[in-house]
């Protein structure tokens, strides 16, 4: 692969056009045509004939022009006038040499004697207008269409110098060893940049000078463009690296592609991506296969091998990704009618030497669209004069749509044309005897009288075939609409049957949802019914029990929100669902309500117990009174709790005990330090 044929695909494309003013003056403005690449796979890609969709215009300065190809690095920068863009050949040639690595200046419209803009977007089937942003944008999709010729002022070689970063000084004491280690580090550069060309497989010649200790500079000719070279100009400590192309003699216009043959491609796409070509005369030209190439990578391939005018399949319906070779190769398709059997293909390509299953079913899809078109070929190859080109006369007819006589009428026009141009005039043989006016006359209406009738039977014949392709359409049509009509019977009574399903599963789960919900206010109203909850506090005390309420967690806002619930007072039992993490302030909140008993679930903070204990609340864990709950009702043991309160006011006099004897010891103890600290004064 070569960096000569990249895909528009892989970067954008610019289209520029001269909007106002002019190059020679003062701040001229373009109008400026961006064509972005549009990945192939991207489901929300926009469906276009190429493979570039979107598009970006604008009107910029030239200054901003040159700003953007720096930061954008398009793979053309495309003109119908390459000094529209620089106003002579000096500034020119520093345009295409301020460039970045791998961008081209793309002349549209020809080399040295352009033709104008409309007439080559005609050729191409490009839209054209004459304001400057739809030129801009003619320009950008033909070059992108790898239409014209590359202005360049540079050969195809460049020169990589290794030199010295520094000057070696004027002397001193250390002065030699200075130098060796100077001359040592470009030494050691350039065997890395040889290494590294090597590793590119690239073709180079090196000159080197050497000095005291290495070398004093290295000069590496490379045949090939800076952005194909594994180096750039860089500069660190000791040692500079320059890379900088062949200048030419002058400026020179480079075709973007150079003529090929036309040829028959076969694609067969997958995993592992084979294609084959093959030409006219049913030669087998090439065989390419590979696991990680994309579509540009066997594009590029394609278009090395020559000018597809056939892309084909070997199996019906034609896959997507060969559709879209054909479409970026503006060819005519071919598959069979049905997908082809192994051993046929293996049949086909007997004679043919390919080293895998991929390679073999692209050659056989090539193969066989070249049985079916060689009559043909056969017939367009007698009908054209000898003059002509056989096989542009094929493409146009297979490729184009066009009959014979129409595409060879066509080239004549074209050849007498261009001999117009040059003021030159048709040869004629010297022994021939010179024609009269009436002569000549006649020998050119026989001459339109024979290509009349041959295109007469051409076109009877084309009749013909359209006809039976009409008639096998029209029965496909019909079986089609039958199949159609069937599939919409089918999906009405699915999307029946759907609807019905999904209202019986609603039913279904409302059913279910009111079945708990019911069950749940049975089991309430049992517990109820057990407890009187119209009388609950009276109810629980006959039976032993006294009434809980409940807060979730010992926080002030839980707090304020059962208080608000069910109200806190003087004498009530709280459980704390979760006693963890409370503090002073939410202590002191409880103990102001003056509750009975605290009931606890987890364990205390420090400071939320001796709070409580200083307001003498019984604090119980909830192991010692379990609570039995029914919905926002809670009740607990009434003996439990009095034994739990009991154990609480046992333990907290002993805590009170301590305390106070803590206290007396402290003011013993500070007062028998006084009485030592006044005897020692």
């Amino acid at each position: 692969m070569t960096s000569r044929t990249i895909r528009a695909r892989d970067r954008p494309v610019f289209g520029v056009d001269v909007q106002s003013g002019d190059v020679r003056g003062d701040d001229p403005s373009y109008a400026l045509v961006v064509l972005d690449p549009v990945d192939d796979d991207d489901p929300d890609a926009p469906d276009a004939d190429g493979p570039l969709a979107r598009i970006t215009r604008d009107v910029v300065s030239l200054r901003k022009l040159r700003r953007l190809i720096d930061d954008r690095e398009p793979l053309y920068v495309a003109t119908d006038n390459a000094y529209e863009l620089a106003p002579d050949k000096n500034a020119l040639v520093g345009l295409l040499r301020s460039l970045p690595d791998g961008t081209r200046l793309v002349q549209v419209t020809g080399a040295e004697r352009p033709e104008p803009l409309s007439r080559v977007a005609s050729r191409h089937g490009i839209p054209y207008g004459k304001k400057p942003m739809k030129e801009a944008e003619a320009a950008a999709r033909l070059a992108a269409a790898n239409v014209g010729h590359e202005v360049t002022a540079f050969t195809d070689e460049t020169t990589v110098k290794v030199s010295r970063g520094r000057s070696t000084g004027k002397g001193g004491w250390s002065q030699d060893r200075y130098t060796r280690r100077i001359h040592g580090n470009v030494r050691k550069r350039t065997r890395q940049v040889q290494s590294k060309l090597r590793e590119a497989n690239l073709e180079f010649e090196r000159e080197v000078t050497e000095k005291y200790g290495g070398y004093a500079n290295a000069v590496f000719t490379v045949g090939a463009r800076p952005e194909e070279i594994p180096v750039s100009n860089s500069r660190a400590g000791d040692v500079r690296v320059e890379v900088e192309r062949e200048r030419r003699d002058g400026i020179e216009y480079e075709p973007l592609v150079k003529r090929r043959d036309r040829v028959i491609v076969g694609i067969d796409p997958g995993t592992t991506t084979g294609a084959a070509v093959v030409g006219l005369d049913g030669t087998v030209h090439a065989l390419y296969s590979s696991r990680t190439a994309d579509t540009a990578e066997v594009t590029e391939w394609i278009i090395e091998q020559g000018r597809p005018i056939l892309v084909a399949a070997d199996v019906e319906p034609m896959p997507e990704t060969v559709e879209k070779f054909r479409r970026s190769f503006d060819a005519a398709g071919w598959r069979p009618t049905t997908d082809l059997p192994v051993d046929e293909k293996l049949h086909r390509t007997r004679e043919a030497s390919y080293g895998n299953d991929h390679e073999r079913d692209a050659l056989a899809a090539a193969l066989y669209a070249y049985d079916a078109h060689a009559d043909q070929f056969e017939r367009i190859t007698e009908k054209t004069p000898p003059r002509l080109d056989r096989e542009e006369v094929i493409a146009g007819v297979v490729a184009g749509g066009a009959s014979v006589e129409a595409v060879i009428e066509e080239l004549r026009e074209d050849a007498e044309g261009d001999g117009d141009e040059g003021g030159s005039t048709p040869e004629t043989d010297p022994t021939e005897p010179e024609r009269t006016e009436e002569e000549e006359t006649i020998r050119r209406l026989r001459d339109r009288v024979d290509r009349l009738e041959s295109h007469a039977d051409s076109l009877e014949d084309d009749l013909d075939e359209r006809d039976e392709r009409i008639e096998e359409l029209e029965a496909e049509l019909e079986e089609t609409k039958r199949e159609e009509r069937i599939e919409a019977r089918s999906r009405r009574i699915v999307s029946r049957l759907e609807r019905e399903t999904d209202r019986l599963e609603r039913e279904r789960d409302e059913a279910r949802e009111t079945v708990a919900e019911l069950e749940g206010k049975v089991e309430t109203l049992k517990e109820l019914w057990r407890l009187d909850h119209s009388n609950f506090d009276d109810v629980a005390a006959d039976r032993g029990l006294t009434s809980v309420k409940v807060v979730e967690q010992f926080t002030l806002d839980a707090l304020d929100a059962a208080d608000e619930a069910y109200g806190l007072v003087a004498g009530d039992v709280v459980y704390l669902r979760d006693a963890s993490g409370a503090g002073r302030r939410t202590a002191e909140r409880l103990a102001e309500t003056d509750p009975r008993a605290v009931i606890r679930d987890g364990n205390l903070s420090e400071v939320a117990d001796g709070v409580l204990f200083d307001h003498d609340v019984p604090v119980v864990p909830a192991s010692a009174v379990p609570v039995r709950e029914v919905d926002e009702l809670a009740v607990a043991d009434e003996a439990k709790l009095e034994a739990a309160i009991d154990d609480w006011e046992a333990r907290a006099e002993r805590r009170r005990r301590d305390e106070r004897a803590e206290r007396l010891d402290r003011i013993i103890s500070e007062h028998r330090a006084g009485t030592r600290l006044e005897t020692e004064e």
